[in-house]
């Protein structure tokens, strides 16, 4: 596929929110998906653990929202995104492609879990940030900053990490 071309492939949302400042630093286009089997006690979205919940939209109908807003960075939210990888994998390749705009993705899965399969890896490459692991309610602190629990870490997947961001971590993905 070229970064014009369009994508039938379907990802079940919940709902998009743009303009949105909660779910990253700036303005955001944030896509909920549906599914998540984490399931972690306190978690402020249980709604969207059904996957069979929301409605079904194109990866061609995301852009357009997306490429529709010029001042809005991307986030992907949920559910969890990485239970539905090839679809967000997808979208993300054509954010990258056809936009400049950062992409920032909530997940209860680690880094590690997602470098260690190779199906859930592939959307790594197009993430600028990944924010990464369960909340977990005993650990819960309202002021940690785009985190519920200390254990999420904000990861810097792409290029200089914001020093003003507490809890970000550095990193330089497998190759």
């Amino acid at each position: 596929m070229t970064a014009w071309s369009t994508s039938s492939m379907k990802i079940r949302i919940l709902n998009i929110l743009e303009q949105t400042m909660a779910d990253g630093p700036g303005f955001r286009t944030a896509i909920y998906c549906a599914g998540c089997a984490h399931h972690c006690k306190g978690c402020h979205n249980p709604q969207s653990w059904d996957f069979q919940g929301g409605h079904e939209v194109t990866v061609d109908e995301l852009m357009e929202v997306i490429k529709a807003d010029s001042m809005s960075d991307v986030t992907f939210s949920g559910g969890d995104p990485f239970y539905q990888v090839d679809g967000f994998t997808e979208l993300a390749r054509r954010i990258k492609a056809e936009t400049d705009k950062t992409i920032w993705c909530w997940t209860g899965f680690t880094l590690e879990e997602i470098q260690a399969d190779p199906h859930m890896a592939q959307m790594l490459p197009y993430l600028d940030v990944l924010v990464d692991g369960p909340f977990i309610l005993e650990q819960r602190d309202t002021s940690l900053l785009f985190r519920g629990s200390p254990n999420q870490r904000i990861i810097w997947l792409k290029g200089k990490p914001d020093d003003t961001i507490p809890g970000t971590v550095p990193l330089v993905p497998l190759k």
